[in-house]
């Protein structure tokens, strides 16, 4: 089963000082040892993959609540401490800010070599990864550009991607949480645990139940001939201004649209008004390259060299306007704390989760190889950037 979460902060600039990263990384080493003695490196995996958990374990570690330099730093610290005791463990971690999230294929090839993996598991964690990056890039159009990427995994197969995106124009960072010990879709993602601070009106999310008929469309167009699917882009492209302005008319008079096949309903605003149909001869080459390849499923499709955001939106665009499959526009990002506030907004606390996720860090606190003064520090924190 996979799990999901979105968490969404504001976005910091500052540089977080030597002393207080090494701090992170001798608190970090203490934590994770003491978790993974306790209960295993799968459940260490499992437990970063908790969007809840792992926001947790930065306050304890250093940072506020809803700082963006949080999963950046912590991701680092954490990568840092267990350096040289990664076989020890159980757990590797690569990838992280920037350049280095480039470099994760190369770190999760590395690591298979040095600890003699089955190849075919190696190939699988690098096809998680990128595929990870690909969905909340170009399936979840949110805005949200993606920076930071860090991929955990067991060597028994359980793994996590924490991943971080930037949105300049709202001074928002969102990260993104996966973990799956037996992935089997990539693409149909049921979202939990789910918070944030700024959400947007208009997402267009490939990855929604709603979704699920203009997924089998999109497939279904590539699925054909290059030519064929070139007339329904033409379409769309002859008719896009006559559409914008007859969505214009919707608005004041009421009308109908029908375009097609496009199924009878009113329009009120719809993004291909603001969609550029113009020739792309990047995005032809893109589409005579998938139709050859006759993709037979919708996540062979995405997983395809040279497809993104404006590849999805294009066929996503043809797949409602013209067959009326319509996707979801509904952002996943949902609440604005991960536990609730106290005054009930924007829901009541959820009590049962609050007291376990303190109840679980407090036990490993007091499990670390620290001083007694400086445990107590620690659990004052979490308690109070929980409440």
């Amino acid at each position: 089963m996979i799990q999901r979460g979105i968490a969404t902060f504001t976005l910091d600039y500052g540089k977080c000082p030597k002393w207080l990263f090494d701090r992170m990384v001798e608190l970090g080493r203490e934590m994770m040892r003491v978790i993974v003695a306790e209960e295993g490196p799968e459940a260490l995996v499992r437990r970063i993959g908790d969007p809840v958990w792992f926001q947790s374990l930065g306050t304890v570690l250093a940072f506020d609540w809803n700082a963006s330099g949080l999963t950046t730093i912590l991701t680092a610290a954490l990568k840092e401490a267990i350096r040289g005791e990664e076989r020890d463990l159980g757990v590797f971690i690569c990838g992280g800010k920037g350049k280095t999230s480039r470099k994760t294929p190369e770190e999760i090839a590395s690591w298979g070599m040095r600890m003699a993996f089955d190849p075919a598991r190696t190939s699988l964690f690098a096809y998680n990864s990128r595929m990870a990056a690909k969905v909340d890039s170009a399936l979840i159009q949110d805005g949200f550009q993606i920076y930071h990427h860090s991929f955990f995994f067991t060597k028994n197969g359980a793994w996590t991607v924490v991943q971080q995106g930037m949105n300049l124009e709202n001074q928002s960072a969102r990260r993104y949480h996966w973990h799956s010990s037996k992935p089997k879709d990539l693409i149909r993602e049921p979202h939990s645990g789910i918070s944030s601070q700024y959400t947007v009106s208009s997402v267009l999310n490939m990855t929604a139940e709603k979704s699920e008929k203009n997924r089998a469309m999109s497939t279904e167009l590539v699925g054909q001939s290059f030519g064929t699917l070139m007339k329904d882009i033409a379409l769309l492209r002859r008719h896009s201004s006559s559409l914008s302005r007859m969505i214009s008319l919707g608005n004041s008079g009421g009308k109908q649209l029908t375009l097609l096949e496009l199924e009878d309903r009113e329009f009120v605003t719809h993004p291909v008004v603001e969609e550029d149909f113009s020739k792309s001869r990047y995005l032809e080459k893109v589409l005579s390259k998938v139709c050859d390849a006759h993709p037979d499923s919708y996540e062979k499709f995405v997983a395809m060299e040279g497809v993104g955001p404006k590849t999805i939106r294009a066929l996503s665009l043809v797949s409602e306007v013209i067959y009326g499959a319509k996707p979801s526009y509904e952002d996943p990002a949902r609440y604005s704390f991960a536990h609730g506030g106290k005054d009930a907004t924007p829901y009541p606390v959820d009590t049962e989760t609050y007291d376990q996720t303190i109840d679980t860090m407090k036990k490993y606190v007091e499990k670390t190889k620290i001083s007694p003064i400086e445990k107590r520090k620690l659990v004052k924190k979490l308690v109070r950037s929980n409440t």
